[in-house]
Order: C-alpha cells, then sequence, then structure tokens
C-alpha cells in the first residue's frame, strides 16, 4: 500500500512538470535588430564630403572656407540620419524565444 501511494505521488509530480515545460507556442515574439553603426558611418561621411562639396559651390566669393565647413558639418549630421534609419528598417527581424 505505501508503494503504490508513494509511485502515485512520484507519477503526479512528473506529470505537473511535463506539463508547465513551456511550448514554441508559448515563446516570445522579439524585435531584433541588427547594429547599424557601420552603415551609419558611412552615411556620416558620404554626407559630409557631399556637403562640403555643395558648401563650396553655394559660397559667395571670399567664403570658400566657411561655406565649405558649414556644408561638410550639415551634411555630415543629415547623412547620419538618414544613414542610420534606412539602416533599422532593413536589418530588423523577429525571432521567437
Amino acid at each position: 500500500m505505501r508503494n503504490r501511494l508513494i509511485a502515485a505521488i512520484v507519477f503526479a509530480t512528473a506529470g505537473t512538470a511535463l506539463v508547465t515545460v513551456p511550448t514554441a507556442a508559448e515563446a516570445k515574439r522579439v524585435l531584433v535588430c541588427k547594429s547599424v553603426k557601420k552603415s551609419a558611418n558611412k552615411g556620416t561621411v558620404i554626407g559630409a564630403v557631399s556637403g562640403g562639396v555643395l558648401g563650396n559651390v553655394v559660397a559667395g566669393h571670399g567664403a570658400k572656407t566657411e561655406g565649405t565647413l558649414i556644408g561638410a558639418g550639415v551634411g555630415a549630421v543629415a547623412g547620419h540620419q538618414i544613414a542610420k534609419s534606412n539602416a533599422k528598417k532593413k536589418r530588423c527581424h523577429y525571432e521567437y524565444r
């Protein structure tokens, strides 16, 4: 009688352990994004160069240096933000964990 009681308790606890194991359907869906640093850095460099060239062309006579520096600064910031937002859109996916 005592052995049957112990066996029943063991099977009952083992059965509940199997029921509480999470299944694939209960896994959480998580958004995973890869690093965007390389793309953002490329955008910064491209924006700085193109902004510097554009600033040099647009600047008036005698203010070429200032136009180049201001254009490079504005172009670097704009290029960085554009490249970062484009890279985030393309490198994210959902995974089940």
